[in-house]
């Protein structure tokens, strides 16, 4: 049951990163969408490689569930860094899938102003991401954090520019 709830909460935290859909370059967005992620995901092209893996995860049924969550979600681009046989092999791999999903989701609605110069958070994996911020900008795990503060009906999204990986993906 616990595996469940937490491959659910990911589903509908991935699908929270998938807010971010609306516009994935610029600073931070302060507009809150009334659409349900599942909605903002189908959408926008940025974030296909982000709906190929919930839909591989089999997770997909469970993005329109209520948060609140904060995603940090990478663009097609992110994965583009991931060399192609890795990025199959991960794919491939519902578990491993699934653990790198819920890696990038942190419970709770966690805005831009919230940050903290640098804190350790749990994510809904189960391990922790260091989250810096400066008067450059944030990161997350040494990802870049290039767009905050998208809120949709069920969460906040953060677009990063690579894909995060848990400890035991590494």
């Amino acid at each position: 049951m616990k595996r469940f709830t937490r491959v659910v909460v990911a589903v509908v935290a991935a699908g929270s990163l998938l807010v971010g859909a609306a516009g994935v370059a610029g600073a931070a967005e302060s507009s809150t969408s009334d659409q349900t992620v599942v909605q903002i995901a189908a959408a926008n092209p940025d974030f296909s490689t982000l709906v190929s893996a919930v839909q591989a995860a089999g997770l997909a049924e469970t993005l329109s569930g209520k948060g609140p969550f904060t995603v940090f979600a990478p663009t097609n681009e992110a994965f583009a860094k991931i060399p192609q046989a890795k990025l199959q092999s991960i794919l491939a791999d519902k578990a491993l899938l699934t653990d790198i999903l819920t890696y990038h989701v942190v419970p709770g609605a966690v805005k831009a102003k919230d940050l903290k110069k640098s804190q350790k958070v749990a994510t809904v994996e189960g391990s922790k991401v260091v989250i810096k911020k400066s008067k450059k900008g944030a990161t997350i795990d040494g990802a870049k954090i290039v767009k905050t503060d998208i809120v949709g009906s069920n969460g906040v999204i953060h677009v990063i520019d690579t894909v995060i990986l848990p400890p035991s993906a590494k």
